[in-house]
């Protein structure tokens, strides 16, 4: 099995924030490690070069082939050029179902895409969050 590549670090969040462009993804980056530490009660930890993570969970691949299995953030994001990149907010059911009321985004596979925070309903935001980090690991599948 194939080692992950993602994985928590040692690096400073706040160095990689204040380094993200252009210059409104730095205050973007704050603004959000804040709603999220506020949201789960977790400090941020950088996973690997790019992801902010809050928590984490053991996940089992669904395939059948690979079989792979490892650890990611509950809930997490990255400030990209183009986009702020959320991860979690639409795994469960719960956010899938709630996520047409955050505002302004839009999808990728595993994450969802906004262009500017203040274009999201923050208050949908925080739910979002809180229904992410709620999440248990994966039931091992004996398939």
């Amino acid at each position: 099995m194939a080692e992950q590549k993602t994985k928590p670090t040692g690096a400073s969040v706040d160095a990689f924030l204040d380094a993200a462009e252009p210059a409104r993804r730095v205050e973007e980056g704050h603004r959000l490690a804040a709603i999220m530490r506020e949201e789960t009660g977790e400090e941020p930890v950088l996973w690997g070069p790019s992801i902010v993570g809050f928590g984490s969970y053991r996940y089992v691949s669904p395939s059948k082939t690979s079989r792979a299995e490892g650890e990611w953030p509950k809930v997490g994001f990255s400030p990209r050029k183009g986009a702020l990149s959320l991860y979690g907010l639409k795994d469960l059911p719960e956010g899938a179902a709630l996520l047409p009321q955050l505002g302004g985004y839009t999808e990728g596979a595993g994450c969802v895409y906004v262009k500017r925070l203040e274009q999201v309903d923050e208050a949908v935001l925080r739910e979002l969050i809180r229904i992410a980090h709620a999440r248990g690991d994966d039931p091992a599948r004996d398939e």
